[in-house]
């Protein structure tokens, strides 16, 4: 049997080769997005071990660090973060007290006094960029690079700048190491280490988890419509096979040999996909920086749930789509209308929504667990779908030919309240697409909401800020930290910038007066106390600027360098006036200072340096727009990723249907002769075709988009606490170009209903 299946599979004709090579590509195209994301995920993996050494100094015991040799010398060791054109540099400041010092990965020794590393991409922006605007920031000269042992992707900037012990020691976040922290990020738990950069690999694994399950179904659906190419002869090619003694076990294996030779054939040429496109994926930027593209690996466990997986899932697949082949002898030609699809199908669907449903409040802390939970959620939403979708058929066609009396619109209700899920089964792929669609613009709209700067605060988004203090009195209510205001040179140095518009100094508050836009319950807990600014000053920026009337200075809100770009800050319109001088004022302390800019790079970078060179044992300051990309950092790659499911799904979807409106028209082109023998016109009959298609879909489509937007929903109240926001006319557009297109792939196959509809296809054989 499986000499005459291949025999069959390898020389039955255009038809089967075609059906074979549309299997076989569905296969390989499966193959290919599994190990990418198993590739991604191990990448990701890969890359946060190359931050472990940056995190050195934060553990809380000796188990933090490797082991310390007896003779090792201690490390001075401070790690801060610089900017520079909306980049992240990681900057690490050493220095050795001795000659067996640790030296940390990538370096050939510890950068002495006036020396210093940089990763390649930093050198190439330093070699490239004006001193004052970067280098100058970075005491000494260049004497290497950092290797790539200690760099997470081809972009990192990193310097490594060498110093005095007794330089680094005056550092209030200075520490002594003995040894370089080997815990990866995601291994730290506090107690081992504590995490200051590295990344949310377990929340990439979720990520990419239900971005697999979601681009996987509009595969397997394609491979199941491809399979069924030609069902009807093959139905009568396996009742003859019957009729002259073949069991139904041999029928079962003969059809069963097909799906396997094409997944065999698929799974080797999904493999070779995604080693000629493993550089292009290593572009891709889900971490804030690509990958390596020798870090895009694969184990052999991977290798191995692969090459047995997509294989079984696509025999699978095809074993649900040829069912039909065990009918009996004679079933091909007694064979009647099958019986209507229950309500009961709406079961698996019900039963997904209360999955994910039940997640909220509920949802595990490890990343496993969440995965556990979130995607059989999905799952059942998506084969909920598939399952209810000819039951929906069904309603909505029967609705159609009680309605109508068209001949189109009449045979097109009929045919699809007989049998549904054929009918259904052409337009399956596409709302899945569209339930993808719907629940990916959801998940991404909703953290772009809540993370990003509002439309209305965007023109504060170049303004630099510089904050001073380093902790908070929740008794007294008081920040911590400050520096001594700007001297007359300095500000006249920023002032002097091209493209600076304004510098505001927020000073420290001896009046005690309460934070202006504090909203919190007076009496529970000490408020913040306010800091003080002056009304000249204010009045350059970009934002939250108004001072009360005649005021010379005012009380503003702690952390004012945001200028109320968060979703849940309300500021006051004004700013209410404060008693204190001018000249008191000016004396004040400083916590921090804004820098209205005209979004420059040259005039950001140049008061960015500025500043880092009139404090250099303080933090470098940021952009508001800085601060927000790095608050949602990981965001620009998941709507990355959103856009490849997007982009993705819908061709194949479309493919599907192409397949399944084609193999339909075959199936049927015998009975579709027969009612142009008796007086049907042509364009009846691509009428019909065409309803047959766009009924199911825009059916389907409504209760596919409403449940797309409604997981998105239950995930993103679960895992974030957020709730998912109107999609903007993007999303309207992709709909409605997917439904054009849809249209436009099912009118493309009209011409063949002429070729296939001749009175000679109507005779009896």
């Amino acid at each position: 049997m499986i000499r005459l299946g291949l025999r069959l599979t390898l020389s039955g004709g255009r038809e089967a080769a075609a059906r074979l090579a549309v299997i076989a590509a569905a296969v390989a195209l499966g193959v290919g997005m599994l190990l990418s994301i198993l590739a991604a995920i191990n990448a990701t993996a890969t890359q946060n071990s190359r931050n472990a050494w940056l995190n050195t100094g934060t553990g809380k015991s000796a188990s933090s660090q490797s082991a310390a040799k007896a003779d090792t010398d201690p490390l001075w060791w401070l790690l801060r973060a610089d900017h520079f054109d909306g980049k992240t540099i990681g900057r690490v400041d050493l220095a050795a007290t001795g000659p067996n010092s640790p030296v940390p990965p990538g370096l050939s020794r510890v950068p002495g006094p006036g020396e210093f590393y940089a990763s390649p991409a930093l050198s190439t922006i330093l070699h490239s960029t004006p001193a004052a605007e970067l280098a100058d920031r970075y005491p000494g000269h260049q004497v290497g690079t950092v290797g790539k042992a200690a760099l997470p992707g081809p972009d990192s900037l990193v310097v490594v700048i060498g110093h005095s012990p007794d330089q680094l020691a005056k550092q209030h976040d200075a520490t002594r190491v003995t040894s370089i922290t080997t815990v990866t990020p995601s291994s730290c738990n506090g107690t081992n280490c504590t995490v200051r950069t590295g990344i949310d690999n377990r929340g990439i694994k979720l990520i990419l988890s239900v971005a697999g399950t979601a681009l996987i179904f509009p595969v397997l659906i394609l491979i199941g419509t491809a399979t069924r190419l030609a069902a009807a002869r093959r139905e009568q090619r396996f009742a003859a096979m019957r009729l002259v003694g073949a069991t139904p076990r041999q029928i079962s294996m003969i059809s069963a040999v097909e799906s396997t030779v094409a997944a065999v054939i698929g799974t080797a040429v999904g493999f070779g996909l995604f080693h000629l496109f493993r550089t292009q994926l290593a572009a891709v930027n889900l971490t804030r920086t690509p990958y390596f593209a020798g870090d895009l690996t694969l184990g052999t466990g991977n290798v191995l749930l692969v090459s047995v997986a997509v294989p079984v899932g696509a025999a699978i697949a095809a074993r649900i789509a040829l069912r039909r082949v065990q009918v009996s002898p004679l079933g091909v030609t007694r064979r009647v209308t099958p019986r209507p699809p229950r309500v009961y199908r709406v079961i698996p669907l019900v039963a997904g929504i209360a999955e994910l449903s039940y997640t909220i409040g509920r949802v595990p802390r490890s990343t496993n667990g969440q995965i556990w939970v979130f995607v059989p959620g999905i799952l059942l939403v998506l084969t909920g779908l598939v399952i209810a979708g000819p039951w929906l058929t069904m309603a909505g066609a029967r609705v159609l030919a009680r309605l109508t009396s068209r001949p189109a619109l009449l045979l097109a209700g009929r045919r699809l309240a007989d049998d549904p899920k054929a009918g259904f089964r052409a337009v399956s792929g596409l709302v899945l697409a569209l339930c993808v669609t719907s629940a990916a613009v959801g998940i991404i709209g909703s953290l772009n909401a809540e993370r990003s700067i509002p439309q209305a605060g965007r023109t504060a988004a170049d303004a630099l800020d510089a904050r001073y203090t380093h902790d908070f009195n929740r008794t007294t209510g008081r920040r911590i930290g400050s520096v001594p205001p700007l001297s007359k040179a300095a500000l006249g140095d920023l002032n002097s910038v091209p493209g600076v518009k304004g510098v505001l100094m927020i000073h420290t508050n001896p009046l005690g007066t309460t934070d202006p836009a504090y909203r919190g319950t007076q009496g529970s807990v000490t408020p913040p106390v306010a800091g003080l600014a002056s009304c000249t000053e204010l009045a350059k920026m970009p934002a939250h600027s108004a001072c009360a009337s005649g005021a010379e200075a005012a009380s503003v809100t702690q952390n004012y360098g945001n200028l109320g770009t968060y979703y849940w800050q309300h500021w006051p319109t004004e700013w209410p006036a404060a008693s204190i001088s001018a000249q008191r004022l000016a004396r004040l302390p400083v916590q921090e200072i804004v820098v209205a800019t005209n979004g420059s790079t040259s005039a950001i970078e140049r008061a960015r340096t500025i500043l880092a060179n009139t404090y250099p044992d303080q933090d470098v300051p940021w952009t508001v727009g800085e601060d927000h990309a790095e608050r949602g950092a990981q965001l620009a790659g998941y709507r990355q990723l959103a856009n490849v499911v997007i982009l993705v799904s819908f061709p194949i979807a479309g493919c599907s249907l192409a397949v399944s409106v084609a193999g339909g028209l075959r199936d049927r082109k015998r009975p579709f002769s027969l009612l142009r023998l008796t007086g049907t016109q042509l364009g009846v009959l691509r009428r019909v075709v065409l309803l047959e298609s766009a009924v199911p879909l825009l059916v389907v489509a409504v209760v596919a988009i409403g449940m797309g937007f409604l997981a998105a929903q239950l995930f993103v109240q679960a895992q974030f606490r957020y709730s998912i926001r109107a999609p903007g006319i993007q999303y309207y557009a992709i709909v409605l170009a997917g439904l054009i297109a849809s249209l436009g792939v099912i009118a493309s196959t009209m011409p063949l209903l002429r070729r296939i509809t001749g009175p000679e296809t109507a005779r009896n054989e």
